[in-house]
């Protein structure tokens, strides 16, 4: 009696976001998926491997590296090309998220349909990579400071997938405008001196502008997106307290950092040098 074929490979997982309407999947396997579709606009990774897929351009393969994509409704199918197995990465938006971000209004509702079921673009993988991480930092400790990074790259990531690569209407360049800015800086500020860190959505609201419009005029005036702004000013803020003879520990806290390490990798990242170099000697 002839043995049957083995059970191809598959691990999933299904990963949370700070937002409602979005979430994420992490999948390693050698299945093949039937066609099939999902009401959300799908974006992702290929990690490891490749795969070959239906899409609503027909057949199209995509290797490690490069980004797939889906549109609500769009039926696609998937499969392992080559070897056994492959290994990506999704993120899955409802029409609403997308829509908001297309209009590029605070409360618009644009329409964009995404032209390519596969992309080879280096920048986009590059914010597509960042946020995976930073919502991976925002698992790991869900925080309004975490929830804002990964709010920032979530904007960078579709800003750049609806320019490119999609029927939305090319948005009109920002004006930024310095007074507006510095309402934003001081409410920033405010976070730093121990209030809740205020999001994207509530920085940009009194303004009436979309969070993407934000984003890209504080960033245009202050050299800074918010969240590396913050984060800059907390650093500082440690640094004094460090030099002033506070113990490390304390003096991450007293700055708004979640603990001693995260104060350290800041502290790394931003000025080269560890938290204790400011120590008195």
């Amino acid at each position: 009696m002839a043995s049957s074929s083995p059970t191809p490979a598959h691990r999933s997982r299904v990963l949370a976001t700070p937002w409602s309407g979005v979430y994420g999947s992490l999948i390693d396997s050698g299945r093949h998926f039937g066609r099939h579709w999902h009401d959300s606009y799908g974006l992702g990774l290929l990690l490891q491997g490749a795969q070959r897929s239906a899409s609503g351009r027909g057949s199209v393969d995509a290797f490690a590296g490069e980004l797939i994509t889906s549109n609500p409704g769009e039926v696609h199918d998937g499969r392992p090309l080559g070897i056994d197995s492959r290994r990506w990465r999704m993120l899955y938006l409802d029409p609403e998220v997308v829509a908001a971000m297309a209009s590029g209004s605070a409360s618009g509702s644009g329409t964009a349909e995404l032209t390519r079921p596969v992309i080879a673009d280096a920048r986009l993988r590059l914010v597509l990579a960042r946020l995976f991480a930073r919502l991976d930092a925002w698992q790991a400790g869900p925080t309004a400071l975490a929830a804002l990074a990964c709010e920032q790259a979530l904007l960078r990531v579709l800003g750049l997938l609806l320019e490119r690569y999609s029927t939305a209407a090319p948005q009109p360049a920002e004006t930024a405008t310095v007074a507006e800015m510095a309402t934003v800086r001081e409410r920033l500020a405010d976070a730093d001196a121990g209030a809740v860190v205020p999001s994207l959505a509530e920085l940009a609201a009194p303004l009436g502008l979309s969070r993407y419009q934000l984003l890209r005029r504080f960033e245009a005036v202050h050299g800074l997106p918010p969240h590396a702004w913050l984060l800059q000013l907390r650093a500082e803020r440690a640094r004094r307290l460090i030099a002033s003879g506070s113990a490390l520990a304390d003096a991450a806290a007293a700055a708004g950092f979640a603990d001693q390490s995260h104060m350290t990798r800041v502290f790394a990242r931003h000025f080269g040098l560890t938290p204790g170099a400011w120590r008195p000697q």
